[in-house]
């Protein structure tokens, strides 16, 4: 499976989990430290806008849903799955090849290829589809390809600040490699 095929069934396990939310769980706590499920699925309508602008070379300067931002939710709306499915369809139709080889600089990894930030985006669907239903009581056994590439990801470019990934935990012994990525993520399974 290559990077953009990897990165559509992330997009399609995180939409999967939000289509499980019930309307009186948007407000609850998510995994995330600080953040809803609202404010998940905000960071994500942020990450996919944000896609978007450099796919299209677009000016996108709205922080609301990026890493650490306090209220994501305010791009999420009131019914967020609408809005995340708008701006995931929006977002891949511009996620052409020659729109994966335009470069662009991101704090911390410096000058990097579009086709780079696949992979990351493929990564934080993977994080944060668990953040989500683990939150909401699901069992999430998320696609082995999936948690090996953002495991690999993880481990090359770990950003251990608030608002990216905690500090890492210890996962308990003959755990798998999902519980050993979260772990190494700052994510109690």
């Amino acid at each position: 499976m290559d990077a953009m095929q990897q990165y559509r069934r992330a997009q399609d396990e995180f939409d999967a989990v939000l289509a499980a939310v019930r309307p009186d769980q948007w407000d609850g706590p998510s995994a995330c430290t600080e953040w809803t499920v609202r404010d998940v699925a905000g960071h994500a309508i942020w990450g996919q806008r944000r896609m978007r602008a450099w796919a299209t070379g677009a000016d996108y300067a709205d922080r609301r849903g990026a890493p650490g931002a306090p209220h994501p939710r305010e791009l999420a709306g009131p019914d967020p799955v609408p809005v995340w499915l708008s701006a995931r369809a929006e977002s891949v139709a511009t996620l052409t090849p020659e729109a994966l080889e335009r470069t662009t600089t991101i704090p911390g990894m410096g000058e990097v290829p579009l086709a780079a930030l696949v992979t990351l985006l493929t990564t934080d669907f993977v994080a944060h589809t668990w953040d989500i239903g683990h939150a909401l009581g699901m069992d999430v056994r998320l696609e082995p390809a999936l948690v090996t590439t953002a495991f690999d990801w993880a481990r090359a470019n770990v950003v251990r600040r608030p608002g990216f990934f905690g500090p890492e935990l210890t996962p308990p012994a003959g755990s798998d490699e999902q519980i050993r990525m979260l772990a190494f993520l700052g994510r109690a399974a």
